[in-house]
């Protein structure tokens, strides 16, 4: 009886909130001349601050247009931005800049929900070794990470030298899909010195570039190394993770003008897989077996940056050259 009391009271409170939230609303538009979407607009400086605001509101609104409005195609927003003044009864000559201001934050709020189906596409294609271009991937990854040690075979013990965990990598793709390979392969390819770096330090720690003082005095003496190649599918399954729960979305609205693509997901990717590496020296674990505190410690990190409405992970960071911050 009193859990069916509680529930009751918190329906009550969130209908009398909503109803609360929609006169404030009303009163507001009456004494600025301005719909919630003009006042953000205006008021609120572009990037994810502003963008976030706009599809909240697009999708707590009463109008099934605005509701609608955050998952069209991207070829409708146009037509729909349109629909939408309309519907407010603004004048787009009076109000140019609304528009422009629209279709940007509409852009970012489509491209991310695309940007997760096609993420979520590549996670759940297998490896195929019978695919000549799975295949072709994954001996381009050993070229890149490897470019002076010519692989012997395609089933081989040398995999094991880049952080698979036998000699065959297909085995090891299985929880992330074709995701895994993609993310390894742009990293080693896009910056190529930063992921052979990276592999040499996970395989012989101290000799990363810390000083001998710094191992000092952080007490490094353990330097327990790790699997390249299996942190990098473990770090793409946290990517992945922090994109579909909606937590990327600070970092992406704030460094992609328009929709976000795959290339910033791989770029994301690079980035935190060379700030795990740091934060994994850092921790100095005792043993390999404390890799789940450290990535979980290195999740709660990421995800109290993130909230920050202004954070951009790696506006500067060198496989992300090209990226542009609004």
């Amino acid at each position: 009886m009193k859990h069916f009391l509680r529930m009751l009271i918190q329906v009550c409170l969130y209908f009398y909130c909503k109803f609360l939230w929609r006169c404030l609303k009303f009163v507001m538009r009456k004494l600025t001349g301005r719909c919630e979407l003009q006042r953000i607009c205006y008021n609120t400086k572009p990037g994810a601050s502003r963008t976030m605001k706009i599809e909240t509101s697009l999708r707590d609104s009463k109008s099934k247009l605005l509701q609608t409005s955050v998952s069209v195609h991207p070829d409708a927003i146009e037509k729909t931005i349109e629909d939408i003044m309309e519907l407010k009864k603004i004048n787009p000559d009076i109000n140019p800049q609304l528009g422009i201001s629209l279709q940007a934050c509409l852009l970012q709020i489509v491209g991310y929900r695309n940007l997760i189906a096609d993420v979520e596409k590549l996670r759940r294609e297998p490896y195929d070794s019978d695919n000549p271009q799975h295949e072709e991937m994954l001996l381009k990854l050993w070229k890149f990470l490897k470019p002076n040690t010519p692989l012997e075979s395609r089933i081989s013990k040398q995999w094991c030298e880049i952080g698979f965990q036998g000699d065959d990598p297909k085995t090891d793709f299985r929880g992330m899909g074709l995701l895994g390979l993609y993310n390894l392969q742009y990293f080693a390819e896009r910056d190529a010195a930063a992921a052979q770096q990276v592999l040499s330090d996970s395989l012989h720690p101290k000799c990363s570039k810390f000083s001998k003082a710094e191992w000092e005095k952080k007490r490094m003496d353990k330097a327990i190394g790790y699997s390249f190649a299996i942190v990098g599918i473990n770090i793409t399954d946290l990517v992945y993770n922090l994109l579909v729960s909606g937590a990327l979305k600070t970092h992406f609205y704030n460094i992609a003008p328009e929709a976000p693509t795959l290339s910033h997901f791989q770029q994301t990717f690079c980035y935190l897989m060379h700030e795990f590496h740091k934060f994994w020296i850092e921790e100095d674990p005792m043993d390999i077996m404390e890799f789940n505190r450290v990535r979980e410690k290195f999740r709660k990190r990421i995800i109290k940056q993130l909230q920050n409405p202004d954070m951009a992970l790696c506006p500067h960071f060198a496989a992300s050259e090209g990226l542009i911050n609004i």
